[in-house]
């Protein structure tokens, strides 16, 4: 089982930045993938952008440019540096951390709030 808890929340203005942080705990050496998920007030949750113990990336595309996902290399914590951020970006945030096979058992953080307004 793995733990993983955020922190880097909060209120930023349209244009601003904001550093997101998870730390994970527990059985590391069984993680192959760690990244970040958001969900908006009324909206379904999506992947934001997510790491592979190969250094493999993914982000959604209404991120890519603005937002850079890294991590600790070995897999203790991960990272999202979020820049030019939008007021669509508001939503919590929650980090996860997926072991094979991947999606069966996803643990996941308690999430930390992001709002993007003037």
């Amino acid at each position: 089982q793995v733990q993983l808890g955020e922190s880097g929340g909060g209120s930023v203005q349209p244009g601003g930045s904001l550093r997101l942080s998870c730390t994970v705990s527990g059985r590391l050496f069984s993680i192959y993938v760690l990244g970040w998920y958001r969900q908006a007030p009324g909206k379904e949750r999506e992947l934001v952008a997510h790491t592979t113990r190969d250094d493999r990336t993914t982000y959604v595309d209404s991120v890519k440019g603005r937002f850079t996902i890294s991590r600790d290399r070995g897999m203790s914590a991960v990272y999202l540096q979020m820049s030019n951020l939008k007021p669509e970006d508001t939503a919590v945030y929650y980090c996860y951390a997926d072991s094979p096979p991947l999606g069966s058992r996803p643990d996941w953080g308690r999430g930390t709030q992001v709002i993007v307004s003037s």
